[in-house]
């Protein structure tokens, strides 16, 4: 009898096991599924995920310096026009405005000409002169218009998104500032070309003295540009900063020696001069290069330019951080 029972409850037990094996199947299944769904998942979300951004402030301010240098050499007419004034003045004014000739067509001037240039300009060329000084003309003029894109950016919105960013403020100033510094130099840079094609004296030249006359506008336009962009911060009206471009402008040039030397100006107007660092600028550069007799020595205008430009770079990142707002 109990074997009978055995017998009948052995293929129950078999069924119940197998039932049990492949429900234990089906959960080991469905938990490979699950397993590989989120796997899958997880692949997708690391393959969609969005690029890591690149925070570092060197890339920031490059990335906005470029912005603004793409507007400018991608439109070469714009280049075209800065570079027509420099050149009228060179072509027209120092070529038409030649003391050497005056002098020497006076009688008995032919002698002593090259003795009164020397000693009234410097150099016995005024060509040369004026040349040198058309470099720290463009380079003033294009100094000015830098706070033009702050006063534009604000108007179209851009600045607010730069704002928006991880890129400091400081790092947005800056960036206004070096577009227009290289903006600057590689116009000084054509203007200087021109200026030789036309005439401009060359004995004096050399590779180092056309570093160091670089070095020199270098530190002008970085000074220049942080004075305009500092003074556009806050504005958002165009009119207004050309306002302050033209009431600036013409004073630092022509309170300068750019033109002419100090010597033939009012006495009043040579303490100005005195204090214009459009002046150490001009002197510098001719020294450099045209080996010109300087007013002050060549340290003492590199000095200035330096405390110039730290001074005022200084002030705008500081001033940006307090009155730079969306």
């Amino acid at each position: 009898m109990a074997e009978e029972i055995r017998a009948t409850a052995s293929p129950q037990a078999s069924t119940a096991q197998q039932k049990q094996e492949e429900r234990e199947g089906e959960g080991r299944q469905q938990l490979t599924e699950v397993r590989r769904a989120k796997e899958s998942i997880e692949q997708e979300k690391a393959f969609r995920a969005a690029p890591k951004l690149n925070t570092s402030p060197l890339h920031g301010l490059w990335a906005l310096t470029n912005r603004d240098l793409k507007k400018w050499y991608k439109n070469p007419i714009q280049l075209f026009i800065s570079l027509i004034q420099p050149v009228v003045w060179l072509a027209l004014f120092g070529k038409a405005l030649n003391f050497g000739s005056f002098i020497a067509s006076a009688p008995g001037g032919a002698s002593v000409a090259n003795a009164i240039m020397i000693q009234t300009f410097g150099v016995s060329s005024y060509f040369s002169y004026l040349a040198a000084g058309m470099l720290a003309f463009i380079i003033l003029f294009t100094a000015a218009f830098s706070g033009m894109s702050v006063v534009f950016d604000r108007r179209f919105g851009f600045l607010n998104k730069a704002l928006s960013t991880p890129v400091g403020r400081g790092a947005v100033v800056t960036g206004k500032v070096l577009q227009s510094v290289i903006r600057s130099l590689i116009q000084a840079g054509i203007v200087l070309g021109i200026a030789v094609a036309l005439g401009m004296d060359t004995s004096h030249m050399s590779a180092i003295g056309i570093a160091g006359a670089f070095t020199i506008l270098f530190l002008m336009s970085f000074g220049l540009s942080s004075l305009f962009v500092m003074l556009a911060l806050r504005s958002s009206d165009w009119q207004t900063q050309m306002a302050i471009i033209n009431l600036l402008n013409l004073p630092l040039l022509f309170a300068s020696n750019a033109l002419l030397p100090v010597k033939l100006m009012p006495t009043w107007l040579q303490g100005v001069v005195k204090v214009n660092p459009v002046s150490y600028a001009n002197d510098a550069t001719r020294q450099l290069l045209l080996g010109a007799t300087a007013a002050n020595p060549l340290w003492m205008d590199f000095g200035v330019l330096v405390l110039f430009a730290g001074i005022l770079s200084v002030l705008g990142i500081v001033l940006s951080w307090k009155l730079l707002s969306k």
